[in-house]
């Protein structure tokens, strides 16, 4: 099993940064896939970005050039840097892990909040 622990979630305007950390504990595999998810409210939850513990990231295409995801290996820790940050950017952000298809873990949540 695997715990997830997000932190870095708050209140920001409109171009602002946040940058957002998950620290993984527990059964570790070696190959695995960390990434961000985001759900607002009445919306469907949707990929952020990932990043593999080889390196190989990949983003939504609504936040490439303002965000930038990376990770710490040694730490079981992935950053979200978010900049250039939008209303719509608002929601609340989660954290993920998978290893394989039956082997995949959910952070709490922390919520993102754009003003304008």
């Amino acid at each position: 099993q695997v715990q997830l622990v997000e932190s870095g979630g708050g209140l920001v305007q409109a171009g602002g940064s946040l940058r957002l950390s998950c620290a993984a504990s527990g059964s570790i595999f070696r190959f695995n896939v960390m990434g961000w998810y985001r759900q607002a409210p009445g919306k469907q939850r949707e990929l952020v970005a990932g990043i593999s513990s080889g390196g190989l990231a990949n983003y939504a295409d609504s936040v490439k050039g303002r965000f930038t995801i990376s990770r710490d290996n040694a730490k079981n820790t992935v950053y979200l840097q978010m900049n250039s940050l939008k209303l719509e950017d608002t929601a609340v952000y989660y954290c993920h892990y998978a290893a394989t298809l039956g082997y995949d873990y959910w952070g709490q949540g922390t919520q993102v909040t754009v003003s304008s």
